[in-house]
């Protein structure tokens, strides 16, 4: 039977069999079997707290909409009460990032025959920096895909050419990494003080580098995440990507970053690409409308 203050959706599972509604991703939605009811979402005019009832409870939202869950049997009867202007069920929320990959086409690429993974590739974030523990940017057996990292913000060792800021080698990482472990993994090209030594416990501590906003982490794990943190569901655009990564510095506390952070950046970025002899992807958020806008 179809109600016209009702949606075609409720309409349809209410004509359909539980079997019918099991097999759909969208019939059985605010249905619980067991109980023989249902959650709605009614659009209503007026109060509807003169009904409720051990059967029928009200939920009443602002704007004049309800939650209500009621027996199968009486939602017919509700819908034709005078205050009710228009019924529908509910729908299933997801992650978003579920269908990230398919609609933008990334999918496809990844998959056979083409299997793009971004290998033999530099991708770089100029960001707020990067989680640098986070699993999606380890390899399976626990080293860091990050060849470097700079911190303009944090005073230390800055990269060669440059004048401030810290730089940090996939070496060093790889050595903090362990030492947080408490295991002896290492590259083994490693320059830094070996994870069983005197400073093996201070290695985490001295990769002071942290992602205070998570933006750039974000960003990152949308470009290059390889899905470990999440048995390899929630993968990058390119998860075998080597990573470099640089924390726009700011010069005033509290304040935002110059065009000269940026640029120092995109250059650190382009010197390394070059001298890895890898294709650069660089990833950007930061911006500035300032210049012509014409025409």
């Amino acid at each position: 039977m179809q109600d016209q203050k009702m949606e075609n959706l409720l309409n349809l599972a209410l004509d359909a069999s539980e079997e019918e509604r099991k097999k759909s991703l969208d019939l059985d939605v605010g249905y619980q079997p067991e109980s023989r009811r249902w959650q709605v979402i009614v659009r209503h005019s007026g109060s509807l707290m003169a009904y409720q009832s051990e059967e029928i409870r009200i939920a009443e939202l602002a704007g004049g909409y309800a939650i209500v869950t009621l027996p199968e049997a009486q939602i017919y009867a509700f819908a034709a009460l005078p205050e009710v202007e228009y019924m529908e069920m509910p729908k299933r929320l997801f992650f978003s990032l579920d269908q990230a990959r398919s609609v933008s086409c990334v999918q496809p690429a990844q998959e056979a025959p083409r299997g793009l993974s971004g290998r033999g590739v530099l991708v770089a974030v100029v960001d707020s920096g990067a989680d640098w523990r986070h699993p999606d940017f380890q390899t399976l057996d626990g080293r860091s895909r990050i060849v470097l990292l700079w911190d303009q913000a944090l005073e230390g060792c800055p990269p060669e050419g440059y004048t401030y800021g810290t730089e940090f080698t996939g070496q060093e990482l790889d050595a903090a990494l362990a030492a947080e472990r408490g295991d002896g993994i290492q590259n083994e090209m490693a320059a830094p003080p070996p994870a069983s030594g005197p400073n093996a416990e201070k290695l985490p501590q001295l990769i002071a580098s942290r992602d205070v906003s998570g933006h750039g982490t974000g960003v990152l794990g949308i470009a290059a995440g390889n899905g470990r943190a999440s048995g390899g569901r929630y993968r990058g655009v390119a998860p075998e990507a080597d990573i470099l990564v640089v924390k726009l510095g700011t010069p005033e506390p509290d304040g935002f970053p110059r065009t000269t952070e940026l640029m120092q950046a995109v250059d650190y970025a382009v010197r390394a690409a070059r001298s890895r002899n890898q294709p650069l992807a660089l990833n950007l958020s930061f911006g500035n409308t300032y210049g012509s806008h014409e025409p």
